[in-house]
């Protein structure tokens, strides 16, 4: 069953940081215009020696099944039309069979009342469910018992801690202080009782970041790299400066760039995340290195309106992945990590 998005409508009327982003998340105008997953292209196999029918998009996320190697990314939570939004999502990934990520939890962390806007487990009993704090938290009072509730609030089989150092200097409310996080995250590694992903928002993770992760025990990274959703626009237009934005729109590193350089690091799982816009993005990522792929914009319309439009969306991109394994000639998600792409000149 699906739930009807309720009217956007705040307090008072003030305005709420994470409506905000939502209506804004919508807008073309915050889109960014580059696509560098266009800038790689299959070797077309003319005879596949597969048939179609065979194509498997199946593998396995967290100890768990997975239909394709699809992740519905943290978006939204804390507000009222949130709830509705996190509910469809869930209800889809539940139904298609794909993992699912939650917005930033730190708002129910600090006002339990919205804890029910990230609520997904029930109606997501069987896929893996993924927490999301920020990590710069851990330098303002965020400790481990504090991790653990988020991952308890949604029954989660991992944390992500997402890097936003450009969100957070342009946004009004932002904070910057991001020293001597890497020991900080090291140590939750070490301590909590599920996974820790360390996942960027828009602008990548390079090699050096990706280096200095691993090297205190981080196994999975989501590259959230430049090309699609700029919160550099977003952060900008909410403080009324779009020249800001515009400056610092293009700043960080092409998804393409950054699952290539993750994926070659001992001991790292990549999840590719960032500007994805279809199946045949999918099929490139995982042909770049990623063992997983995160999609966002394109499936927060759909959950604006209902479960089925989402699922909807997954069943599209997971037929168009099927396509572009077919004619690569991979009959497996494995398979398709060792197909052949080729980068193709600037038009």
């Amino acid at each position: 069953m699906s739930v009807a998005i309720p009217p956007t409508v705040t307090a008072a009327g003030e305005r709420d940081r994470k409506l905000e982003h939502i209506e804004l998340a919508g807008e073309r105008r915050i889109q960014l215009d580059s696509r560098f997953f266009d800038d790689w292209a299959f070797e077309h196999q003319a005879l596949p020696e597969i048939a179609l029918a065979e194509v498997d998009t199946a593998c396995r996320f967290l100890g768990k099944p997975l239909r394709a190697p699809l992740l519905v990314s943290c978006m939204t939570g804390g507000t009222g039309s949130a709830q509705a939004i996190n509910r469809n999502l869930a209800l889809a990934a539940e139904r298609a069979g794909i993992a699912l990520g939650v917005g930033s939890q730190r708002k129910a962390l600090e006002s339990p009342d919205t804890a029910a806007t990230f609520e997904v487990r029930s109606v997501a009993p069987r896929v893996p469910v993924i927490a999301n704090l920020g990590a710069v938290q851990l330098n303002y009072g965020m400790g481990i018992e504090d991790c653990r509730r988020a991952v308890a609030m949604v029954g989660a089989d991992a944390l992500a801690l997402h890097l936003n150092p450009l969100q957070e200097a342009i946004q009004p409310e932002g904070q910057c202080d991001f020293r001597g996080l890497v020991a900080k995250i090291g140590a939750l590694v070490r301590a909590l009782e599920v996974p820790v992903i360390v996942k960027e928002i828009g602008c990548g993770i390079g090699a050096a970041s990706g280096r200095a992760l691993a090297e205190v025990g981080v196994a999975w990274i989501d590259t959230a790299g430049l090309g699609g959703t700029s919160w550099a626009r977003i952060e900008a237009a909410r403080r009324e400066d779009p020249e800001l934005g515009e400056l610092f729109a293009d700043w960080g590193v092409p998804t393409p760039d950054a699952i290539r350089a993750l994926a070659s690091l001992e001991g790292v799982e990549v999840i590719g995340s960032g500007g994805v816009r279809s199946g045949l993005d999918v099929a490139k990522a995982i042909a770049m290195g990623a063992s997983l792929v995160g999609l966002a914009q394109p499936f927060l319309g759909p959950a604006q309106h209902s479960a089925e439009a989402v699922f909807a969306r997954i069943e599209r991109i997971r037929h168009e992945l099927e396509i572009a394994m077919f004619c690569s000639g991979s009959p497996s998600v494995g398979a398709l990590r060792r197909a052949s792409l080729v980068k193709r000149p600037r038009r």
